[in-house]
């Protein structure tokens, strides 16, 4: 079941090269989501990195807030053709939640609460590429985009970007994720219109 609210609408007019191909910049923020939005209290939020070893890291809401938060300012696209430019978000990279981590796959499942997965390369994830994000333009992120906490991984297509993470985990194949085995491309890169597979 999909949910579509304010701000989702038809095609718009081509606006240019700031913009990946087939994408219209909206100044809305739609909101998309598989299903209803999850209720999450941040005293009980945990988020959970597995490895192909069975070992886990896991943080809690306070242990994430105790972490370098980084400002970050990024354009976000789309899969349904939708651009926002300029989104600011805070959050903790995922180099800084990485550091202790010992892995050597190379591919990651991201698992949201009401669970939703994606999957993402794990070299996608690290050198400055993507956070757990806890706001948005200042404010604590709305449950409905994600809150309290989501993934943020700009440069690719934002269902990567899972909304209410909850875990991390590492795998050694590419498994498909949610949107990826009903039809959605596997990597997603909006620049090359990899909407789907």
């Amino acid at each position: 079941m999909s949910i579509v609210t304010r701000g989702f609408g038809g095609r718009r007019d081509d606006p240019g090269d700031d913009v990946p191909p087939g994408q219209f910049v909206t100044q809305d923020f739609p909101v998309l989501s598989t299903g209803p939005t999850p209720s999450v209290d941040e005293a009980h939020w945990q988020l959970a990195v597995h490895t192909e070893t069975g070992a886990v890291n896991r943080w809690s809401w306070d242990e994430l807030m105790s972490l370098p938060a980084e400002d970050v300012t990024t354009d976000i696209h789309c899969v349904t053709h939708w651009s926002k430019l300029g989104t600011t978000w805070r959050g903790v990279s995922l180099d800084t939640l990485f550091a202790d981590v010992e892995t050597s796959a190379d591919f990651v499942m991201a698992h949201s609460y009401g669970g939703y997965t994606t999957n993402v390369p794990l070299q996608d994830l690290l050198d400055g590429q993507s956070w757990v994000a806890y706001e948005f333009e200042g404010e604590p992120l709305e449950p409905v985009h994600g809150g309290p906490a989501r993934l943020l991984v700009p440069h690719l297509y934002f269902w990567k970007s899972a909304k209410w993470l909850r875990g991390l985990v590492m795998e050694d194949d590419d498994q498909p994720g949610f949107w990826e085995s009903n039809g959605y491309h596997a990597y997603g890169d909006p620049w090359l219109e990899q909407r789907y597979s």
